[in-house]
């Protein structure tokens, strides 16, 4: 079955390979898109140029989250499901597939695909694309020319039928989901599931992180934010501990004592850490700073260092009788 259609834009032909089934799928910001694709060049020999199923994995695209190349929103919402259907675009439509491109193959190589253009705007990135480290882009890039898109599109879903990536949120969204994390992680921690509570805390540090980024640091809404934050990351801490991530934590409060160095609970977790690591100067020094900035916690940290000191004396007993050992002399 082939059916030529001229879509209701300049520079775009249409032509369906397989029919699709029921009506066209009503596209809203959010919609998720699975579907598969092959990249084609409008050359004699209709030359390969990407195909995801090479990847093993279908192509998904959030509809009006700014996706690079804006014309695959269009071919795709005039697509019913199972549909198999070929677009020939004109230069217009294609100029940006280079760079849509590169960044596709470096997420299937397991590779960053902003890795070299981080922490600029993106017209400086445009500008800065001298190569693309794949041969067959920069001709692309140097030569824009009509692509001939072959897709199959397998479903739309709905934004609320489907749990949405944090990237893909809005803020409003964001903000909304922070509260149910914390205490679905909550909820893990009395379960003693530790390492799934670990994930939710972390997955609302970053929706919170995400919209701190937008915010001038140390003012009204930064602060605010920040103010949310931090017991998450607390939270998060306190199950890295449970998991013996000892490292980790002491990564996390040092970060966070960095911003906020009055807080008892940052201390007090980065001194057990310490201690789990054998650290003994450094979680001494964290207790008592627990013990100073909150009297309440005064009795737990006498405890936490009674522990230390056992802990430390039994570890110096056994060091004595492993080095003594070592220059015994064979019987």
């Amino acid at each position: 079955m082939e059916e030529t259609y001229l879509l209701n834009v300049e520079g775009v032909k249409k032509k369906i390979l397989h029919g699709g089934q029921g009506e066209l799928p009503k596209l809203q910001d959010g919609s998720k898109i699975t579907f598969h694709f092959q990249t084609l060049k409008d050359d004699f020999e209709r030359t390969v140029i990407d195909d995801s199923r090479d990847a093993g994995i279908p192509m998904e695209i959030i509809v009006g989250k700014m996706f690079k190349l804006e014309i695959w929103e269009t071919l795709l919402s005039s697509m019913r499901i199972g549909e198999v259907a070929e677009f020939w675009c004109d230069t217009i439509h294609t100029g940006m597939y280079a760079l849509v491109s590169r960044g596709m193959r470096r997420i299937a190589e397991g590779r960053d695909p902003l890795e070299g253009q981080k922490h600029r705007c993106g017209m400086g990135n445009m500008f800065d694309y001298h190569s693309t480290g794949y041969d067959d882009l920069d001709e692309l890039q140097r030569t824009p020319q009509p692509l001939i898109f072959i897709m199959e599109l397998f479903r739309v879903e709905e934004p609320s039928a489907y749990k949405r990536d944090t990237w893909a949120m809005s803020k409003e969204e964001k903000l909304a989901a922070v509260p149910v994390l914390h205490s679905e992680g909550n909820r893990l921690v009395l379960r003693k599931e530790f390492a799934q509570a670990a994930a939710k805390y972390q997955e609302a540090v970053i929706c919170l992180r995400n919209l701190q980024a937008k915010e001038k640091p140390w003012e009204d809404g930064w602060l605010k934010l920040e103010s949310l934050v931090t017991p998450l990351v607390l939270n998060y801490c306190q199950c890295q501990l449970e998991l013996g991530e000892y490292y980790e934590v002491l990564e996390h409060t040092t970060e966070l004592l960095q911003k906020h160095n009055d807080n008892a609970k940052a201390y007090f977790k980065r001194a057990k850490a310490h201690a789990a690591v054998w650290n003994e100067r450094e979680a001494r020094e964290d207790f008592l700073r627990v013990a100073h900035l909150d009297p309440s916690m005064a009795a737990a940290v006498k405890k936490e260092l009674k522990q230390l000191g056992e802990r430390m004396r039994k570890k110096h007993v056994e060091d004595r009788k492993r080095y003594q050992g070592l220059f015994q002399s064979p019987q």
